[in-house]
């Protein structure tokens, strides 16, 4: 079983910063990829960024420069930088983490308003 534990959600001004993290914890052999998702009320879920094992990242066109996914294999921790966020990136974050099966997160908020 892998229990994944994030954090660093909150309320921010736009133009603001705030870092999420995951901690993955249980039974892993080896740890694939590792992203996080977002999902906006009334609007389906979607891949926000993605880093492999090899360090490899994919970003959606829409966080392209403003946020960067890290990771640290040892911690099995996967980071998410978020800078000059907008309103529109207001959403529940959610991590995944590929280990054989995909695990996912139990989701933590992020509010961009003034």
């Amino acid at each position: 079983q892998v229990h994944l534990v994030e954090s660093g959600g909150g309320l921010v001004q736009p133009g603001g910063s705030l870092r999420l993290s995951c901690a993955a914890s249980g039974s892993i052999f080896s740890i694939g990829s590792m992203g996080w998702y977002r999902q906006a009320p009334g609007k389906q879920r979607e891949l926000v960024a993605r880093i492999t094992s090899g360090g490899s990242t994919n970003y959606a066109d829409s966080v392209t420069g403003r946020f960067i996914i890290t990771r640290d294999n040892a911690k099995k921790t996967v980071y998410l930088q978020m800078n000059s966020l907008k309103p529109e990136d207001t959403a529940v974050y959610y991590c995944a983490v590929d280990a054989i099966l995909r695990y996912w997160g139990q989701g933590t908020q992020v509010t961009v308003s003034s």
